[in-house]
């Protein structure tokens, strides 16, 4: 049975009854009397205790324990909370007077104030152009607690301006491939989530968890799964996906091609790159030395809905069919796995005003083939 913590009032009212039980003849206690105040001092000063036993008893274990202790019951399981990572933008074009350069370090605003920094020093060719690479500029945590790495990925086709003008090289300059594999400082409760894992699941030398527990360590990586022998014997693949927060399962998948990590130049031949490279060379060194790991994003596959009884539903009733969807999408759903329909029956009957719905397709579980993740593609309401 929990502990009650009694409330202010209640300590008040305790103390007054003490004073007035050890003093004789003293009556009522009048409001401003010198008794009342003492008394209600206490009662405050005990209020504050209890609440530090409070604080005490819920960082005392890793269920509730917050912020350092949290990063302190995790480090007994070598779990580390994922720090926030820049984003990277590769052939970023530069245009200007042929043979100017442009400095390492120099610095790029976006249009909303987000910066990024070059590189290495590029020198324009005889045409007046060159391309390089850009980081972004990850803001001090004491302004922004997010770590403000997702805000720096961008779409293609984004115009930045360079903070202080360089010689020679036209001030202004518009991507043409995307700034991506920004991620921010991992939320509290998945970093507990993977910590608890992490107690449950003991390392077995390359167990299905254990590949699963080491990708989810890498920045941005939000859920894997192990599918044993993918390329052939002594292989492993491993499926990740990079999800965002905005409700649908469709922005998450991996930028770049599956492959293998660099560092398996001596044995293999098609090497991954972005996303899955980092995760590749990021599980290299934790992998068994026998295992070859083939990293790989899964294959989107639409899934579409027809629902009748329905047809006048609002725009906020649609959508919280989708997001009921999607839920059931991300909680369930993985590469060459099965979703039962009976889930997301029960997830739409659960929203207020669909009752009498009926769903017309799909009729029976949706089963992925190998390597498919499903995403929700089009609702028709009839």
């Amino acid at each position: 049975m929990p502990y009650s913590r009694p409330p202010l009032s209640e300590l008040r009212k305790r103390n007054k009854s003490y004073i007035k039980s050890a003093l004789e003849n003293i009556g009522a206690l009048l409001r401003f009397s010198n008794m009342a105040i003492l008394a209600d001092v206490n009662a405050g000063m005990s209020y504050m205790h209890y609440g530090y036993l409070d604080w005490i008893a819920k960082q005392s274990n890793p269920f509730t324990a917050t912020d350092d202790f949290l990063a302190a019951w995790a480090a007994l399981v070598r779990t580390f909370r994922k720090a926030a990572t820049a984003a990277t933008g590769s052939s970023i074009p530069f245009s200007g007077t042929a043979g100017s350069v442009v400095t390492a370090g120099a610095v790029l605003n976006r249009g909303d104030g987000y910066q990024y920094t070059v590189d290495t020093a590029i020198t324009l060719d005889s045409t007046g152009n060159g391309s390089g690479s850009i980081t972004a500029v990850l803001p001090d945590t004491a302004t922004d607690s997010t770590g403000g790495g997702e805000n720096g990925n961008a779409d293609a086709g984004i115009q930045l301006t360079f903070d202080v003008a360089l010689s020679g090289i036209n001030s202004t300059i518009t991507t043409t491939t995307a700034i991506t594999g920004g991620a921010d400082i991992e939320d509290e409760e998945v970093f507990r989530s993977r910590m608890l894992s992490a107690f449950q699941n003991k390392p077995q030398g390359g167990s299905d968890s254990d590949y699963e527990e080491w990708a989810l360590a890498v920045s941005g990586v939000t859920r894997a799964w192990v599918a044993r022998r993918l390329m052939g014997a002594g292989t492993v693949g491993l499926y990740i996906m990079l999800d965002t927060e905005d409700d649908t399962n469709a922005s998450g998948f991996p930028k770049g091609t599956d492959g293998f990590s660099s560092y398996e130049k001596q044995y293999a031949t098609g090497f991954a790159t972005g996303d899955q490279l980092r995760v590749a060379d990021a599980l290299y060194s934790q992998q068994p030395s026998t295992a070859m790991l083939y990293v790989c994003s899964p294959i989107q596959t639409s899934v579409d809905f027809t629902i009748s009884g329905l047809s006048s539903a609002t725009d906020t009733l649609k959508t919280s069919i989708s997001t009921a969807i999607n839920t059931v999408f991300y909680n369930n759903g993985a590469p060459g796995g099965t979703i039962d329909l009976s889930d997301i029956l029960e997830a739409i009957a659960g929203i207020s005003g669909t009752s009498g719905f009926i769903m017309i397709t799909p009729t029976t579980n949706i089963i992925m083939e190998t390597g498919c993740l499903p995403v929700l593609g089009t609702i028709t309401y009839s």
